[in-house]
């Protein structure tokens, strides 16, 4: 989606932070409302991002825009209502907070965009805001991914009738080995990208229609 250089590096890196951060508290705090006290009791209710680094997950997000943080640690067994769905909100919630956040981004980028121009302080403002825009799509869609340790399987475990419970439980047990092929292989190419880029295009028509009331012509 973009040619990667030191300053795109650089501009990653905020996005990188705030992506990580709100996506395992959104993790933790759903586990924590759904009655688990173990995010709580292990410090992940929190948007401090450097609690919740994974350092090769942070690199595959700088340089590529998909990645992983730490995996907040839940107990099932503690969630209110049936554990296998508690199970799946939790895993939705980092994703989906991860899309919301895209969108915000979105909305606040092509309003600054529209009151301050391209100014010259306002081009890095701009190349952050991009940057928050595609890590968050990236950490959104790759996390969705119905690969474990992803969350994505989480919601797959939920949707997969019970009786095939035994492949998931193979596809579990090769889990990292298919997850280190899609990411080094063509995979993101040809699938991830092409929908970040689609998303991407759908977030900027959505927020200039939002915005455009709002703003003088």
């Amino acid at each position: 989606m973009s040619g990667l250089n030191l300053t795109t590096i650089i501009a990653n890196v905020p996005a990188l932070l705030i992506g990580f951060a709100f996506h395992e508290f959104a993790h933790a705090y759903v586990a924590d409302r759904l009655g688990d006290p173990t995010p709580r009791s292990q410090g992940r209710l929190t948007l401090n991002p450097f609690v919740h680094l994974d350092p090769f997950g942070a690199l595959m997000a700088v340089f590529f825009q998909f990645g992983w943080a730490k995996p907040v640690i839940t107990h099932p067994q503690y969630f209110r209502g049936n554990p296998t769905r508690g199970h799946m909100l939790v895993s939705l919630a980092g994703p989906l907070m991860n899309l919301v956040l895209a969108f915000i981004a979105m909305v606040i980028w092509v309003l600054s965009l529209s009151l301050f121009g391209n100014s010259s302080w306002m081009q890095m403002v701009s190349m952050i805001l991009r940057a928050l825009v595609i890590m968050n799509l990236g950490l959104g869609i790759f996390n969705l991914l119905p690969i474990p340790p992803l969350d994505g399987f989480a919601i797959l475990r939920w949707v997969v009738p019970g009786r095939y419970a035994h492949i998931l439980q193979v596809v579990e047990t090769y889990g990292m080995i298919i997850l280190m092929l899609v990411l080094f292989t063509n995979i993101l190419n040809t699938v991830l990208y092409p929908l970040m880029r689609g998303l991407f295009i759908l977030y900027q028509k959505g927020a200039i229609a939002l915005l455009t009331p709002f703003m003088g012509s």
